[in-house]
């Protein structure tokens, strides 16, 4: 498993968002609400500029659509979880867009049934990797299988994927690649909102 050093300074301050009909709003909460608390700007971006609703019943509207995004004016794209990713291919345009990213040298974090999504597109192949199980990405006839990880999350290079039950250790991932937390700070923060551990506000207020 890499790790690179956080995003360069020159590079946009644009976290992108990726949004579309029955996403698993909860998935991405923590990684967005603390990227911007750190100072970054968050942007949803669609199929197309029409409104989207989430699984939950939230109706989100897109800032932009997916035609419209470049790798050269972002520094992460987020892929949520859906329930589409898993009934079609109307997502298949983000997992390629996802690759865009990645061969720009831009990260990408992708979330429960967006990983199956990156898997069919290949993206998985060469990288380590997690997600829900592993039975669910072999499903998708990919030739990434033995770059398996058993962990709540995984960072390789450019790319972190986590399973649907990790919100929080995606996080984590999210906010140590674009230096948003560091060091004791980035153990602090996972360890109030994973464990509930009472001592880790007083290193956060610190």
């Amino acid at each position: 498993m890499n790790s690179q050093a956080p995003h360069s300074a020159q590079r946009p301050r644009t976290v992108h968002l990726a949004v579309y009909d029955t996403l698993a709003d909860w998935e991405t909460g923590y990684a967005t609400a603390y990227l911007a608390r750190a100072g970054h700007e968050l942007r949803t971006v669609a199929l197309t500029r029409e409104p989207v609703t989430s699984v939950g019943g939230v109706r989100v509207q897109p800032d932009l659509a997916l035609d419209e995004l470049r790798p050269e004016d972002s520094e992460l794209l987020i892929l949520p979880g859906a329930d589409l990713w898993d009934t079609g291919d109307s997502l298949a345009p983000f997992a390629r867009a996802a690759r865009s990213f990645l061969d720009a040298g831009v990260p990408v974090a992708a979330i429960c049934g967006a990983t199956a999504g990156l898997a069919r597109e290949g993206v998985l192949d060469d990288r380590a990797h997690t997600s829900a199980v592993s039975m669910y990405l072999d499903a998708t006839g990919y030739k990434g299988a033995e770059r398996y990880v058993e962990s709540d999350a995984v960072t390789d290079g450019d790319l972190i994927t986590a399973g649907p039950t990790e919100p929080v250790a995606f996080a984590r991932e999210v906010l140590k690649r674009m230096g948003a937390f560091e060091g004791e700070k980035l153990d602090a923060w996972y360890r109030l909102f994973h464990d509930s551990d009472p001592t880790a506000y007083e290193v956060l207020a610190s």
